[in-house]
């Protein structure tokens, strides 16, 4: 055993920590029972680590002392420490320079992964690790403010970052940021405590350490921030430490939740940490209060971890490098390179081991961490409700692939009910909900004042709604209406100056026709909208019913006039055609065929054609001439008993051509949209207050065309119906909401309760009250469209009837060819294709006396005659037949 002994090749490794502080003590006591156990374990290793203790006495230069001399004198391979992440800022810059590994197992400030130094390695947690566990907390339970208390120091400032861009992630807002110095005293905790009291957010994350973390804890619950509807969310700063602290602080945290990392349960770990109170009773036989937390174990496995990989090196040469100085060196320049650095911290970042805290796996050069548990303080200590992992978040155990879910929390003041995270505030007051003062449009927003009382009193659509909406919230809001007028009772603004005061935090919320548009949604909240959006144009009407030489025309349109009588003329051809060589009706002189194709659509024709192509054809065509003249006649009808109230203008570029003056509402958005979306001219712009002064306006010639929104529009049209109309395309908006102060919590119950109460009776309710029995006035369009009707409507009938025409003009050429294809083959001598024509033709011109028609005459002819020859028949004299033959 002594010569193995002898074999042994010594590693001096440093130790730098606070060695007056429990988390010296415990990680010093941690890091030499973690060598003891790793060389109990592996006796057969060559290597062997000796560690070189210095203390850092809590002070950042102390902590650089303590490394410069161990790298000066010492010529150690290694660092573990220092404990603090302002120590480490200094340490790292000489690891870097002598080319030796920096292992911190407690400094856990993000800021130090910013410096990318080569030779830090983190074996704790980046702090900034746990905000996605604390972010998915606050996302499962709906808060939407948060108040943030942490130090004002390296560790407390080097999450906030983090934190805030994860909240923002989920669109919860930090409402305040309370830093606490770390030496603060009890009445500056106080102080500030006082103040977060008087703000609505209930929420806060505590990013803090002890002593002054406990110390917090005790003020707010002297004070009653402890009590029901508060909510407290610790980071692993105090949850990791929340079994040492004293059995008062314990009490003065009931219902605090906290995250810390997931130390998994294992017989090793219970058995070290028998072995680990034993052993720190032995040495602090005084203190009782000593209890081992992740620090201890970080301790532990990084100097597992380092010795792994010193021993992965083998039988290397550790050594420095001596530099080069001069006597006006500084202690600095004297310090030497190791030789074997860069190997030892690219085995360090390979080592792969399951220790007491979990896998250990350097990854960025810093711990990983698979899960985080939340813990609820209850009673004498802490219990578990949960876990979070980034595979499934939130999760109520943790191998558990159910919905994201937390167990049974029970919340300050021993409440079983979920905070909803925020409450009015406790001065008193009531809710100052600015409203909009107008001359006109009072059916939305009117103020009155009582000359008796000088009383103000508010009423109208949106105020009724509003009150609908605030009365249905499942708690109790006292509010109060305050006109946005100057002393004299005139507006103080418009629209957009209202909303500003809200961001000024002048009034609370504000109530009326506020249209929700995206650059006011920079400064203020909106809720979802009460009424339908859109921006539309009102002109007035004129009345096209007026008697006119030519008003028999306008029931058609002039490509429907135009396609109806060619059709006539193509009817009549074809008839004529199937009629023609057997119908005697349809024969004669040219002129008289010709005025038969024309003639013939009157009634008593369609009696005399005998052709069954033909006959078909005339039913086809009868069914749309019914249809047509039909239409026409309504069409006629409508236009000379109906008023025809057409609009003066359809289209806005028209007005812009023009140089028109255009109308809209005093103080309404609208002007501004005017002016840089539609491309108005400033000039052109007329102001109105009331639907009165809309009116006379136009009846004065002073406007072409007014912009308003639609429920304004139907608030005017409501009164002016038979004089004006709405055109043109509707711009879409967001409709009218109410304002509230960014982040808000009303917003989203208010929001809730908008939807409920616009879905519901009440609606119609408040709409009948405000705007009365709206008449029957057209409704907004698109455009305007013609009373004339238009080929569109009856192309699909010209199609049947063009169809049929022309099967049956091919049907029956195909007939009279086939019928004659024997004088077509004996012409002769072989004629050409025009001679062809010309005689076909010809035939085509003569009757048809192989049809019944003609049959029927020839047949009673003859028997006539064959009668008077029986009577009158002489020998000598020839008989009538044989002249009629003759001739």
């Amino acid at each position: 055993m002594a010569m193995a002994q002898n074999t042994t090749i010594p590693v001096k490794v440093g130790v730098v920590l606070d060695m007056d502080t429990w988390l010296g003590k415990m990680g010093l006591s941690c890091i030499s029972m973690a060598l003891s156990d790793f060389y109990a374990y592996h006796g057969h290793y060559k290597t062997r680590l000796i560690p070189k203790i210095r203390d850092s006495k809590r002070d950042v230069v102390g902590a650089a002392a303590a490394a410069l001399y161990l790298l000066q004198n010492e010529e150690v391979q290694a660092i573990i420490g220092p404990a603090s992440s302002l120590q480490a800022n200094f340490v790292i810059g000489l690891g870097d320079k002598a080319h030796v590994p920096i292992i911190s197992f407690s400094a856990t400030s993000p800021s130090l992964s910013s410096l990318r130094s080569q030779y830090f390695v983190r074996a704790t947690l980046n702090d900034s690790a746990q905000v996605p566990a604390i972010r998915a907390i606050v996302q499962a339970f709906g808060w939407r403010q948060v108040v943030l208390i942490y130090l004002d120091n390296e560790y407390g400032n080097g999450v906030i970052p983090y934190l805030t861009d994860a909240l923002q992630e989920i669109d919860t807002r930090i409402s305040y940021r309370s830093v606490i110095h770390p030496l603060a005293t009890d009445d500056q905790i106080l102080e500030e405590l006082y103040k977060l009291m008087t703000m609505p957010t209930r929420v806060f994350i505590v990013h803090m350490f002890a002593p002054i973390g406990p110390r917090l804890f005790v003020r707010a619950n002297e004070i009653g921030m402890m009590e029901e509807g508060y909510v407290w969310i610790l980071t692993d700063g105090l949850t990791d430490i929340l079994g040492t602290l004293d059995p008062s602080v314990i009490d003065s945290m009931q219902g605090v939740l906290g995250v810390k990392p997931h130390v998994p349960r294992s017989k090793k770990l219970e058995s070290f940490k028998i072995r680990w109170k034993r052993e720190i009773q032995q040495e602090y036989p005084t203190n009782e209060s000593f209890e081992l937390n992740i620090f201890g174990l970080w301790a532990y496995d990084a100097a597992c971890g380092l010795a792994m990989a010193v021993e992965k090196l083998g039988a290397t040469n550790f050594r420095f490098q001596k530099s080069n100085f001069s006597r006006n060196s500084t202690d600095l320049d004297t310090v030497g390179v190791s030789l074997i650095g860069p190997n030892l911290l690219q085995s360090l970042l390979y080592t792969r081991f399951r220790g007491l805290s979990g896998d250990f796996q350097i990854v960025n050069r810093q711990l990983q961490s698979s899960a985080f548990e939340v813990v609820n303080v209850i009673g004498k200590g802490e219990r578990g409700v949960g876990f979070w992992t980034p595979e499934n978040g939130t999760v109520r155990k943790l191998d558990s692939t159910s919905k994201p879910n937390l167990g049974t929390i029970v919340w300050p003041g021993e409440s079983p009910s979920i905070p909803k995270g925020w409450v009015l505030p406790t001065n008193g007051k009531k809710l100052r909900i600015g409203v909009p003062v107008t001359k006109g449009f009072g059916e939305f927003v009117k103020v009155t004042r009582d000359p008796s009382s000088n009383a103000t009193k508010v009423s109208g659509f949106s105020i009724a709604v509003f009150d609908a909406v605030m009365a249905a919230l499942p708690y109790a809001v006292p509010y109060e209406y305050i006109p946005f007028q100057t002393p004299d009772g005139n507006p103080a603004g418009d629209d957009n100056d209202l909303i500003y005061q809200v961001y000024l935090q002048k009034y609370d919320a504000v109530v009326g026709a506020i249209t929700i548009l995206a650059n006011r949604s920079l400064y203020v909240d909106f809720t979802l909208p009460y009424t339908e959006s859109g921006v539309s144009m009102v002109v007035p009407t004129i009345d096209e019913r007026k008697e006119n030489a030519w008003v028999f025309l306008k029931p058609l349109t002039w490509d429907l006039w135009v396609t109806s009588f060619c059709f006539f003329v193509f009817i009549g051809f074809v008839i004529w055609v199937l009629e023609h060589r057997v119908n005697k009706d349809f024969r004669g002189p040219r002129s008289y065929q010709v005025g038969t194709i024309f003639w013939f659509h009157s009634q008593h024709w369609y009696e005399r054609i005998v052709s069954n192509l033909a006959r078909i054809v005339m039913i086809v065509w009868f069914f749309v001439v019914l249809i047509l003249t039909q239409s026409y006649t309504a069409s006629l009808t409508s236009m000379l008993t109906v008023r025809q109230l057409n609009p003066t203008i359809t289209d806005t570029n028209e007005l812009i051509k023009k140089g028109e003056r255009v109308g809209c509402q005093y103080g309404s958005f609208i002007y501004e949209f005017l002016i840089k979306s539609m491309k108005f001219e400033e000039s052109k712009l007329v102001n109105y207050n009331s639907t009165e002064e809309l009116d006379e306006l136009f009846s004065k010639g002073g406007i072409a065309a007014a912009f308003d929104e639609i429920p304004c529009i139907k608030i005017f049209l409501a009164k002016y119906c038979s004089k004006y109309t709405a055109v043109g395309p509707i711009y879409k908006f967001d409709g009218f909401g109410f304002v509230f102060p960014k982040g808000s919590p009303l917003v989203a119950d208010v929001s809730r309760k908008v939807l409920s109460v616009t879905e519901g009776a009440k609606m119609s309710q408040f709409e009948k009250a405000w705007f009365g029995q709206i008449p029957s006035c057209p409704e907004l369009t698109s455009s305007v469209s013609s009373n004339s009707i238009s080929l569109n409507s009856f192309w699909g009938l010209f199609l049947i009837a063009g169809v049929t025409s022309f099967v049956a003009l091919i049907t029956c050429i195909t007939i009279f060819l086939h019928e004659n294809r024997e004088a077509l083959i004996n012409l002769n001598p072989p004629s050409s294709r025009w001679r062809k024509i010309k005689a076909m033709a010809t035939l085509f011109d003569e009757k048809d006396l192989r049809s019944h028609t003609f049959r029927k005459v020839i047949n009673f002819q003859t028997s006539s005659i064959k009668a008077m020859d029986a009577v009158t028949a002489s020998p000598a004299t020839p008989t009538a037949l044989q002249v009629h033959q003759a001739f």
